[in-house]
């Protein structure tokens, strides 16, 4: 009998891990308890939510032995909702659209300066340590979006998987690294801070600006943005500088 009830709970797991639904809940589990640990930490940059949240979906998938692409065949769905998540960041860019537009060219200067120097370090600090043209693919647009990252990646002959990770990577550090930073530079204008977090660390970047100010949540979506499209435009023409 019991040998019979492990065998129906075996078959009950069996299906219930080939289930988009379930990976789907536990992804949103995940982030729930993170964002609670968040919280009761005051939201120090040190405990950032998206870290944890990867690493409990992580201690899941080893514990059950799910492959990735089970994985995402549920997580799909969240992962369908980044852009319009990223559209939505329109709605505080049109509510400080007046400052915006008064600093229209230190945001295309800080933009062009910021995605040229998040490429060619990147690249440059791969080549040097030995990487191959793979690792320099998919490590160049590591400072966008994950959407526009995998895209350029796979164009650029990389590992898009290997740049989602990277992007992520990314995105945890500059939450991480931006309030002390920012403070050590003695940088106090909530634009700029926002701006670089929106460049160089995406989304990530952008959702810590946010529990700086309205305003730097505004100038990080801007700089998120705009860092997609440039560097969607630029990375291609820059294959030969990078030896690709």
């Amino acid at each position: 009998m019991i040998d019979n009830l492990l065998a129906h709970e075996a078959d009950l797991w069996v299906y219930l891990a080939s289930s988009p639904l379930l990976w789907l809940t536990l992804t949103l589990i995940a982030y729930v308890l993170a964002d609670r640990i968040s919280i009761a930490a005051n939201r120090h940059p040190a405990v950032n939510l998206v870290a944890i949240a990867a690493a409990l979906i992580i201690v899941a998938l080893k514990l059950t032995g799910a492959s990735y692409e089970t994985y995402f065949a549920g997580a799909q769905f969240i992962h369908f909702l980044l852009g319009p998540a990223t559209v939505a960041l329109a709605i505080p860019l049109y509510r400080h659209w007046a400052q915006v537009r008064a600093c229209a060219v230190p945001i295309l200067a800080s933009l062009a300066v910021g995605a040229l120097v998040a490429i060619f370090s990147a690249a440059l600090l791969a080549r040097l340590m030995g990487g191959d043209n793979l690792l320099i693919a998919s490590l160049a647009p590591k400072s966008v979006t994950s959407p526009i990252a995998m895209s350029l990646s796979e164009h650029m002959g990389g590992a898009p998987f290997l740049t989602t990770c990277l992007v992520i990577i990314t995105g945890v550090l500059g939450a991480l690294i931006l309030t002390p930073l920012m403070r050590l530079l003695r940088i106090r204008d909530s634009a700029a801070i926002g701006m670089a977090a929106g460049v160089a660390s995406h989304g990530i970047g952008t959702a810590r600006a946010f529990h700086v100010d309205s305003v730097a949540g505004a100038f990080g979506g801007i700089g998120m943005g705009l860092n997609g499209a440039f560097t969607s435009v630029i990375l291609p023409l820059l294959r030969p500088l990078l030896g690709l």
